[in-house]
């Protein structure tokens, strides 16, 4: 009986978590995003680049226009775009990236000791000692 109970439990939490709103990013073939949240946080969508042809190059295009930022005086240092159905996260640590908004994103590409981006693990580490 409590083996029942706790099966239509854990199958009724399966089926509200499947049911939960998701944000997803826009589609668009060779689009690359940027994405801002309005004063009263909606997500707006600006075309940063069409004919992109990778998520990592639209990472690129991402990370060029928060340094250009930089370089001019902001002081936004976070950037979240979208790129063929899948968000994009830059940050101090790298780029992330996840389906929604919701999602948690996984790493896609590390900074390197200088700031350049790089595949993770891709980079010679140091021996343990």
């Amino acid at each position: 009986m409590l083996f029942r109970f706790a099966l239509v439990a854990g199958l009724s939490i399966v089926a509200l978590a499947a049911c939960s709103k998701r944000t997803l990013p826009p589609g668009g073939e060779g689009i690359c995003w940027n994405v801002t949240r309005t004063p009263e946080g909606e997500l707006k969508y600006h075309k940063l680049k069409t004919g992109v042809p990778t998520l990592e190059h639209c990472a690129a295009e991402l990370e060029s226009m928060r340094v250009r930022f930089l370089r001019m005086g902001g002081s936004v240092r976070e950037v979240t775009g979208a790129y063929k159905g899948s968000f994009i996260f830059i940050d101090r640590r790298g780029i992330f990236t996840a389906p929604s908004l919701e999602e948690h994103p996984y790493l896609a590409l590390v900074r390197t000791g200088d700031g350049r981006l790089a595949i993770p693990g891709a980079m010679p580490q140091q021996p343990a000692q």
